[in-house]
């Protein structure tokens, strides 16, 4: 039976992490299930030029817009509305538009998870919960929060599916190629990539490695990617120019280059190929998934990060070094003990490929196909049965 499955969500060519998971997701989708209708309904906080993907679109502000595509939805033939939440992508308080949404649904729907938080506001809480309490199924990308989701939002386990965060499966040339043909050639690389904003701890980072260039002065620092849009529309180039303001203070403009542009998939395979040790300092320990820090396990490479709760997920069983919050020397720490122990470096990265193999996309598109398979059987089961 063909299923006819819609997208809530962000999509490129708005900047936006979720828009770029749900291209991912509906791209491999398509690929592996082509007899299959995939198409989404675009949130928005200016107009864009979409694809042809793009069936509907929903104005991110405008309250009255939610019910409205909901009853649109309602009077389709689609069977299922996959829905991807993170609070900053809908309209009202904590994003609370998306309430009126589903609570004006009458198909079956399912929610993606973005952001778990232990210690909600009531409002963040109320509306994951309702979500939860009105979703089929609720999918999480890590194992840490299903128990948050369990305990602190009272969503019942058989409720909550476990599926890897996706990274692109992209065969690029080996490390020392790359290195070589992008001018790194002799250089010990460490990467950092993703929309630039304040929360990224990038300066702890920058700080680290002016310490790590002491021992090793042929240690490189990228840090890839242009500043978030929301960033820069609101602060401008600030941050960024506070980044690189610092790389001046501590002389070490030899050892850090920013790379100020979005960046397409086979740009991020390419840098993360050529990378010795990929970082993410970040600021906020709750943090439940990274896109980032997935495709920097999706292609084996070691890892220095703060310990958010994901970071602590992907990095145990050897598969990288957890440094301290906002603390440069214990960065610097680990990356220089990489840097002096290849053979453990080397152990690490073939832990972490292990893992990494298993969140290819065409792996991963065939677990969301399998439940979305799941979902809409026992739902038309349930109202034969009404």
């Amino acid at each position: 039976m063909k299923k006819n499955i819609v997208f809530l969500s962000t999509y490129p060519p708005r900047a936006c992490g979720i828009a770029t998971f749900t291209a991912d997701i509906v791209k491999n989708l398509k690929n592996k299930f082509s007899s299959n209708s995939y198409k989404i309904a675009a949130v928005n906080d200016e107009n864009y030029k979409y694809t042809k993907d793009v069936a509907f679109t929903l104005n991110q502000f405008d309250r009255k817009s939610y019910i409205h595509l909901a009853n649109i939805l309602n009077n389709s033939d689609n069977n299922l509305v996959v829905l991807e939440h993170e609070y900053g992508i809908y309209g009202g308080d904590c994003g609370e538009y998306i309430l009126d949404f589903v609570n004006n649904l009458n198909i079956p729907f399912i929610t993606t998870f973005h952001t778990i938080l232990s210690m909600p506001s009531e409002k963040q809480k109320l509306i994951l919960k309702t979500l939860g309490n009105k979703s089929q199924k609720v999918i999480t990308m890590g194992k840490s929060s299903i128990k948050i989701l369990m305990k602190t939002y009272n969503i019942p386990e058989n409720k909550i599916i476990l599926i890897p965060h996706g990274v692109p499966d992209i065969v690029v040339e080996d490390r020392n190629c790359l290195k070589e043909k992008l001018g790194y050639k002799g250089r010990s690389v460490v990467s950092t990539f993703g929309l630039l904003s304040p929360g990224k701890g990038i300066e702890y980072a920058i700080e680290s490695i002016s310490k790590v260039a002491k021992k090793h002065p042929e240690i490189l620092y990228l840090v890839l990617g242009q500043t978030h849009p929301c960033i820069k529309k609101e602060q401008g180039e600030s941050y960024r120019n506070k980044l690189t303001n610092l790389v001046s203070q501590f002389n070490i403009q030899h050892n850090v280059e920013f790379v100020n542009k979005y960046l397409t998939k086979k740009e991020i395979v390419q840098y993360l190929t050529l990378s010795d040790i990929y970082m993410t300092p970040y600021l906020g320990k709750e943090q439940a998934v990274s896109g980032t820090l997935a495709y920097a396990a999706g292609y084996g490479r070691v890892i220095v990060s703060t310990p958010y709760r994901y970071a602590q997920e992907m990095l145990s069983k050897n598969r990288g070094i957890l440094a301290k919050f906002k603390d440069a020397d214990s960065l610097a720490e680990a990356i220089n003990f990489l840097l002096d122990n290849p053979l453990k470096r080397h152990t690490m990265e073939k832990a972490t490929m292990k893992l990494g193999m298993k969140m290819r996309w065409p792996s991963v598109a065939a677990q969301y196909e399998n439940l979305f398979a799941s979902v809409i059987k026992n739902s038309e089961i349930a109202t034969q049965v009404v």
